[in-house]
């Protein structure tokens, strides 16, 4: 009789789980065929309206706590089938809520089993007609088993629900902290150009004009290209590849007076790796210019050991604690299950190791 329906939400039964208070007819039916008395029909309705109050404060009780409703639905079967065997109605809804209010379905069946003994033991110490407490006995019996089966059913619907909803927070918080890391490696490499580009602009305003505005058109078409870069990222492009990273590498470096040796070999990986790789020299190159105050700087990039390495050396100050871009493309690295390693002695270096078998 209870069925998923029955759950509660916000503390009410569901509507739907009302429908199978129709069996609730039969009570007053047979008063009709029987032309009870006004005092029988005022008491059969004073049960009917106790079961109602039973049957709703029992969706609001878990475990334990249900069998206070529930035994009371017996009790009300106990006293009314001797007079109007519709009355086993009442008992046959005390048993379908086994399975809803106990989350163990060994306890649920232990307590339904004890419950049909005792429908039993009333019938025969009543004398209660054999069709009578019979068909309460197997009804009950029958009901209460397979809501036992739907109620764990339902629970289990409701816990994949609840594992789906939070996998799909969890999805979202990844997807968020993936388009921060993005826009971070992306803007802070571009600004750190357009600030440099835009500082040597204004040195060179008055000593050499001609130069001072070809630096400004290269702040403007980095201006550009960031805005693509930007797009390229919310999108879940993540980089322009390793070759034009070395490039701007070369651009930046040159911009802040810093010398560069680079010893980068063409490597073919695939797009995920190139990525990750990209966006390292993009955060490496970047983290050098702002916070390491080095003249010289040595890049290298090569595959050995079965492994893709990359490496950045600089003769600054050694750089401060690892911060927000550090902290992305360690993640990144690690996913692809790679290692990213800093020491700061004597200026700062920076390796990244990833698996070339993994990637292939």
């Amino acid at each position: 009789m209870a069925n998923e329906s029955g759950s509660t939400r916000n503390g009410r039964p569901h509507l739907l789980a009302a429908v199978w208070l129709v069996y609730l007819v039969a009570i007053p039916i047979n008063l009709f065929q029987d032309h009870a008395t006004p005092s029988r029909w005022a008491f059969e309705l004073g049960g009917m309206a106790v079961f109602l109050v039973l049957w709703l404060s029992v969706f609001r009780l878990k475990e334990w706590r249900a069998l206070g409703p529930i035994g009371g639905m017996f009790a009300l079967g106990a006293i009314f089938m001797p007079s109007d065997p519709a009355a086993l109605v009442y008992v046959v809804f005390g048993a379908t809520f086994f399975g809803w209010s106990f989350r163990s379905m060994a306890t649920a069946y232990r307590l339904l089993i004890f419950y049909v003994a005792a429908i039993g033991l009333v019938g025969w110490l009543t004398h209660l007609p054999a069709e009578t407490w019979i068909q309460a006995l197997v009804a009950s019996a029958f009901v209460g088993f397979v809501q036992v089966h739907f109620g764990r059913e339902h629970r289990e619907a409701v816990r994949l629900r609840l594992a789906y909803d939070e996998v799909e927070r969890l999805t979202k918080v990844a997807e968020r902290e993936r388009i921060a890391r993005d826009l971070h490696d992306v803007l802070g490499h571009t600004l750190s150009l357009i600030v440099l580009k835009s500082e040597l602009a204004s040195k060179l305003a008055e000593i050499d004009p001609a130069r001072a505005a070809a630096e400004i058109r290269d702040v403007e078409r980095i201006a550009r290209d960031s805005l693509a870069d930007v797009r390229g990222a919310v999108a879940g492009y993540r980089g322009a590849g390793i070759a034009a990273e070395i490039d701007h590498a070369r651009e930046v470096f040159a911009t802040a007076g810093i010398a560069l040796e680079c010893d980068a070999a063409e490597l073919r990986l695939p797009i995920q790796y190139e990525g990750v790789l990209a966006l390292a020299i993009r955060e490496a190159v970047t983290n050098v210019v702002r916070h390491a105050g080095a003249r010289t700087v040595r890049l290298v990039l090569r595959a050995e050991n079965g492994r893709c390495r990359f490496e950045i050396v600089d003769d600054g100050k050694g750089g401060g604690p690892d911060g927000a871009g550090l902290t992305g493309m360690r993640e990144r690295v690690e996913s692809l299950g790679g290692v990213l390693e800093r020491s700061r002695e004597g200026g700062t270096r920076l390796v990244v190791s990833l698996p070339l078998g993994a990637a292939s």
